[in-house]
């Protein structure tokens, strides 16, 4: 019945639009480089592409000689109501998604064998600042920004991180809407969204623009039952951004953001589970609540023709809540009644509270050398961090819904984390000949964190003190890229940076009575460099193919060692390194274009893609000390392991068909097996924890029609084939156990502006 219903409904939006009287779009897919633009919320528009390449400069920031890809969203042929990540980002070749979140709340994104955890190891921003826990110490994204609300995506691997800091995969940029594309004082627009398992989405904004201010508003409301047991949830999230110029070379801009998200999460299963009924679910009492606040203050002052200002004061103010029945077994152990209380046993309880504030200022200007123009690009940073984290374990409510009331009012942990940082940053564009461009770049960092408070209690009752934890530290960062042009449109590539992650905050909690932190332990190091080769001939080819490696070295983890009376402890540590090398290549081609050479298009156009990475994620020398069954200490090494949830291959390919004002796509996502930990076990463990992450490929199908000048309908199928998979297994909250990602799901939305 589901697919009868969008596949009706797709053909009712071929007759609309056949029947439509609207003008033909802009043709197309594929536009021509953009120039170096003043204003950067121009980049890509007037292309019905949704994928592009960013020009080598944007605002303050230099994207020359650097692997990057520019997001189009309102031309994304896919289902943004979700944030169904595996469609939004099918031309990034190489991204790892975990699907476990059909929500849409949790994007959990990484790429080249490094972990997707709430994107952990990108450095995630919205509009340009920081809107994780905490970039330093805890960098998971709690908070995504709603993707009807976002213009484009900005994504850059690796070599980003002499302007963005601390990141072995990246930066992704989510750039809201703000108003500036407008060309009227008031505009309204409106998205309204329906689907299966009670999805409701409604999408509503105001913006506008006159000659010395833009601005724009909106309110996202989103719920559902969700497509297994026991996962509803609701969104409401609310945005305000106001710019005046107070001249043709000066402006300000004001932007707030809040977010409530909560969600029920259904937990994990085990293997066996997932065969007899993907949809079940074993816990009904675990709930996650988010609420986040995100502020900014920006100026942009065009100093001359040629050099410019930007300067951002930011901040973020994030609570993390999560209430559940966890026992130690995991997800084996039913959660039941009780039969001495006759009550469900008490839950634990986990909140974190983010304090974040920071300073960015960044210049750009050009200046002649040697008879050509060159870039200077530089900047400062300035950051601070606080998280107060409490947990319970055991004294939540014996209830079903969402408390997160402590049973004696005294939480057993209580943590003060705090992060400070200080940058300074550089790139510079040099231009030898006509040609060629050279982009060093050097950054420098102070990082400072601190833990302290109680990590719990002993059996007598008395405190369990953490060790005052206090790591100052510097870092100078350097790297190199190139641009060769070998065309007007297409380009050689090159860099090599280093890059480091700071030592997280759990890295400095490990309880003092089990635990000992190594004094010497240090933050993870390395370096990644690409090599490729881009661009577009024509309007009919898109391209951009390159090999990578990435160098992690100084890993931490956990050896066990013995002491002189016998007793064994876990010692945090640097235990190894590990490398990842690989290709990362999209094609799109329009046949049709090709052929007819700029001639009309009477029957419309057809494109396809495939975008594919290889990669071959392992470890290196990798010291693991673990007690055996017999209280003896073995010691082993994970050398030529492969990396831990990093599949091998990677495959999206996908075909649109546009006539007029109406195009249907069809996208195919293959994920090959993966491993679950770094020991590459293969049978699975009885509580799912351990084991082979199958390979899966999974099926969209979205179409999209204009009927009038001023609305527009969209509908679309995901996981068309009902394919039954999962992509992550969970030690702990969501999970634990095997987390299955949504079966077969459909939407239909419609959207109109006035």
């Amino acid at each position: 019945m589901i697919r009868q219903t969008v596949f009706l409904s797709v053909l009712l939006l071929a007759s609309l639009c056949s029947a439509s009287q609207s003008k033909k779009n802009p043709a197309d897919s594929f536009e021509t480089k953009p120039k170096y633009l003043p204003d950067v919320t121009v980049v890509g528009r007037g292309s019905r592409s949704d994928i592009q390449q960013m020009p080598e400069i944007v605002g303050t920031s230099i994207y020359a000689g650097k692997k990057n890809a520019l997001i189009v969203l309102d031309n994304v042929p896919g289902n943004i109501i979700t944030n169904t990540m595996r469609q939004v980002v099918a031309k990034v070749p190489g991204i790892q998604i975990w699907e476990s979140d059909g929500s849409g709340i949790q994007i959990g994104i990484a790429a080249r064998g490094l972990s997707p955890n709430r994107s952990w190891e990108f450095n995630t921003r919205q509009n340009g600042y920081d809107i994780a826990a905490d970039p330093f110490g805890y960098p998971e994204a709690y908070y995504n920004p709603q993707l009807q609300a976002v213009q484009r995506i900005e994504i850059v691997r690796g070599h980003g991180a002499l302007q963005y800091g601390p990141q072995f995969g990246g930066m992704v940029n989510y750039i809201l809407r703000n108003g500036s594309e407008i060309n009227k004082p008031f505009e309204f627009e409106t998205q309204q969204a329906a689907g299966s398992n009670g999805l409701f989405n409604s999408y509503n904004a105001i913006g506008g623009k006159n000659k010395n201010f833009h601005y724009y508003t909106f309110f996202d409301h989103r719920h559902a039952r969700g497509w297994r047991q026991n996962s509803t949830y609701y969104t409401n999230t609310g945005f305000g951004t106001f710019t005046y110029r107070f001249s043709n070379s000066f402006s300000i801009t004001t932007e707030l953001m809040q977010s409530h998200i909560r969600s029920q999460q259904p937990g994990g299963l085990t293997d066996a589970g997932l065969e007899s009924d993907t949809k079940q679910s074993l816990r009904s009492r675990n709930w996650f609540d988010i609420k986040w606040t995100t502020a900014a203050l920006i100026a942009h002052y065009q100093i001359t023709a040629s050099s410019k200002l930007q300067a951002k004061l930011f901040g973020v103010r994030g609570d993390r809540n999560s209430v559940g029945y966890l026992p130690s077994g995991g997800i084996v152990v039913a959660d039941t009644i009780n039969k001495v209380t006759g009550q469900y046993n008490p839950r634990n309880l986990n909140t974190d509270e983010y304090r974040n504030y920071g300073f960015e200022a960044r210049y750009l200007g050009d200046y002649n050398l040697f008879r050509m123009k060159n870039t200077f690009s530089g900047g400062v940073r300035l950051y601070t961090g606080t998280t107060y984290r409490f947990a319970a374990d055991g004294k939540g409510s014996t209830g079903s819904g969402y408390d997160m009331t402590v049973s004696d009012e005294i939480w057993t942990r209580d943590i003060d984390f705090v992060s400070r940082n200080a940058a300074v940053f550089a790139e510079n564009i040099f231009r030898v000949g006509k040609r060629l461009i050279v982009i060093p770049g050097i950054r420098y960092e102070y990082l400072q964190a601190t833990a302290a408070g109680r990590n719990g209690f002993a059996a007598n009752g008395t405190e369990i003190r953490l060790q005052n934890e206090r790591r100052g530290r510097s870092f100078l960062l350097a790297g190199i890229g190139a641009e060769y042009h070998v065309s007007s449109h297409t380009e050689l590539y090159a860099n090599i940076t280093q890059a480091y992650r700071p030592i997280q905050f759990a890295d400095l909690t490990a309880p003092p009575t089990t635990d000992v932190i190594d004094p010497d332990i240090t933050d993870a190091k390395g370096y990644n460099a690409d090599l490729g080769y881009r661009g577009k001939v024509g309007d009919w080819l898109f391209f951009d193919a390159s090999i990578y490696h990435l160098q992690y070295n100084n890993r931490i983890g956990t050896v066990t060692q013995q002491r002189a009376d016998g007793s064994f402890y876990n010692f945090r540590t640097n235990v190894g390194n590990s490398a990842s090398r690989g290709i990362e290549s999209l094609v799109e081609l329009s046949p049709v274009r090709a052929a007819n050479k700029n001639k009309p298009l009477p029957f419309g156009d057809i494109s396809l893609f495939i975008s594919y990475s290889y990669n071959d994620a392992r470890y290196g020398n990798f010291k693991v000390i673990a007690k055996n069954s017999s209280n003896q200490l073995v010691e082993t090494n994970l050398k030529n392991k492969r990396v831990e949830n990093a599949p091998v291959h990677i495959l999206r390919t996908g075909l649109t068909y546009r006539y007029k004002d109406f195009s249907i796509t069809a996208q195919v996502s293959h994920v090959g097996k993966a491993y679950s930990d770094a020991n590459n076990t293969v049978a699975v463990s009885p509580n799912a924890q351990n084991g082979r992450i199958p390979a899966y490929t999974v099926t969209d199908l979205t179409a999209s029609c204009r009927v009038a000048k001023k609305l527009t309908v969209k509908a679309g199928i995901n996981n068309l084939g009902n394919e039954r998979y999962f992509t992550r297994r969970a030690g702990g909250y969501p999970g634990p156990g095997a987390l299955p990602a949504d079966g077969r799901t459909y939407f239909i939305s419609l959207g109109a502006k006035f």
